[in-house]
């Protein structure tokens, strides 16, 4: 008993009112999935590619679409024996193909369209290096680079002055050309750019001297490029048409400059913060008064409060990083005050220190009175203390 055979718009799984492009879009979505080069010797892939192809050849032909809604599979009983054998032949795959084969078989086959018009050049990448201050506010900085420019003796023509390019006789001009490739539909038509002319659809017969045919020629240059203010570390600034020349009559690409920032000594960046650690007296922690703190832009006076501890952490408004959007909305400066411990000290200093400790509530003098009381001590052989 022959085989059931699906309905047409469930196999490529569209609706029944589905239009072209969505039928085209299903269909080459199955056969990339499908395609039995992707699946060698798997009989059930290879048997499911060949029924949605069968549903893409008829739903894709307007006039036999038209047949198979009115009457289904049976209007095209005597034109085949199943997707076994079904004829192909008035079927056009090869808008679809082009796309399958370049994706199998790494863009060989990919169609592709003429590159004789006009062309934006590349881009050109180089890197340049700014101190940290230099990022904070902007600077300009001259680049030595190797550019590219249209060639003076041939006028960037490529061709040896007084002759001229000429058509290329293996596209006839188009800068394409059409090849067949070999399918289970038999012959399918492929389109691909012209390897003679690249695309142009000219060939340079007598090349010139001084280009050896490219067009242009190279040179030392200096140009200058402009760092904005508040520029990160790994930002680009992009320089408009300073990349390679265009082609038949292109814009030139852009020069894109990576900004890599040096580390700055005493200053640590996050977005648009600047962090840094100062260090501080006990006496100034303890009694508070002014401080020198260094930032981007000069020294200032800090006022610190009295009994100040370690590691407090205060804001200086708006003297972080300006914004690349608007240089004059700035981040804010986070300073971590820090208390430094003497590690030498004067006889007449030990002296003072004591006398102050002998004022603290947790001084030397008290801990020792509780460490040699009475009670203390009766705790200590009890196992109180561990």
């Amino acid at each position: 008993m022959a085989e059931q055979k699906r309905d047409y718009y469930e196999v490529l799984g569209v609706d029944r009112n589905a239009d072209e492009a969505t039928i085209k879009k299903a269909y080459r979505t199955l056969a990339k999935k499908y395609h039995p080069d992707m699946h060698p010797g798997d009989e059930e892939c290879e048997k499911k590619f060949k029924e949605a192809s069968e549903a893409y050849a008829i739903l894709s032909d307007p006039e036999k679409k038209s047949q198979y809604d009115q009457f289904g599979h049976a209007a095209f009983e005597n034109g085949g024996g199943g997707y076994g054998g079904f004829d192909f032949s008035g079927a056009d795959f090869s808008d679809i193909f082009g796309d399958i084969f370049g994706d199998i078989f790494g863009g060989g086959g990919r169609r592709r369209s003429a590159s004789n018009g006009p062309m934006k050049g590349a881009n050109i990448r180089t890197s340049v290096r700014i101190t940290f201050n230099e990022a904070v506010f902007g600077t300009e900085k001259e680049l030595d680079l190797t550019l590219k420019d249209p060639c003076p003796t041939c006028k960037g023509s490529g061709a040896k002055p007084g002759t001229s390019k000429e058509t290329c006789t293996k596209c006839g001009g188009k800068g394409q050309v059409v090849f067949t490739q070999q399918s289970f539909f038999g012959t399918v038509r492929n389109v691909q750019t012209c390897p003679d002319c690249q695309g142009t659809g000219q060939v340079i017969k007598e090349k010139c001297p001084d280009c050896q045919g490219t067009g242009y020629v190279a040179s030392r240059k200096k140009i200058k490029v402009t760092i904005p203010a508040g520029i990160d570390n790994g930002q680009s600034v992009r320089i408009r048409e300073k990349g390679e020349p265009g082609t038949n009559g292109g814009p030139r690409g852009d020069l894109l400059v990576e900004v890599m920032v040096q580390r700055h000594p005493i200053f640590q960046r996050q977005d648009y913060n600047i962090y840094s650690t100062v260090p501080i007296s006990f006496a100034v922690a303890a009694l508070g008064g002014e401080i020198m703190i260094d930032t981007v832009d000069g020294k200032v006076i800090y006022e610190v409060k009295p009994g100040t501890q370690t590691d407090t952490r205060v804001r200086l408004k708006g003297k972080g990083v300006p914004t690349l959007r608007n240089r004059d909305v700035r981040g804010d400066h986070y300073i971590t005050l820090v208390v430094q411990v003497p590690d030498k000290l004067s006889h007449k200093a030990k002296e003072l220190l004591r006398e102050f400790d002998k004022e603290s509530d947790n001084s030397l003098e008290a801990v020792k009175e509780f460490t040699d009381s009475k009670e203390t001590k009766e705790k200590k052989k009890k196992g109180f203390f561990k």
